[in-house]
């Protein structure tokens, strides 16, 4: 698996409507994308840092995997994503070497990407997203 940058930093918020204008202040730009991932049930919010982005993460349902979080977490980093060239491979890779999945293949994302994630009691706790075109 051949990693080419950080694709996002996930970040689990109660409202996107209270964090957005916060980040914006911080960062100096402009929320660029909010979208809903109906079958993750979330809505995300997108800002470019450079190379990277930073996605904000509310959930649509506090059974969903955000609203979970949350109430056991609160709110805070959710996962780390990083980009390679093919999920698939990656994850099967990632399999090969021993990484327990979440996701044994990609499925649609948020902003048409490919996901999948890897399962954090074998990435030393760090949800890990990979993520290509």
């Amino acid at each position: 698996m051949s990693v080419s940058h950080i694709e996002h930093i996930g970040i689990a918020v109660q409202s996107l409507e209270e964090t957005i204008p916060y980040y914006e202040k911080l960062l100096g730009t402009k929320c660029y994308a909010v979208e809903e991932v109906a079958d993750q049930k979330v809505k995300t919010a997108f800002f470019k840092v450079g190379q990277t982005k930073i996605e904000l993460l509310e959930s649509t349902d506090p059974e969903g995997p955000i609203g979970k979080f949350i109430g056991k977490k609160g709110p805070g980093i959710h996962h780390v994503a990083f980009a390679v060239d093919n999920v698939d491979q990656a994850l099967t890779e990632a399999e090969e070497n021993g990484i327990r999945l979440i996701d044994k293949q990609g499925r649609k994302g948020a902003e048409g990407l490919n996901i999948g994630f890897l399962h954090p009691k074998s990435t030393f706790g760090v949800l890990t997203e990979l993520c290509s075109d």
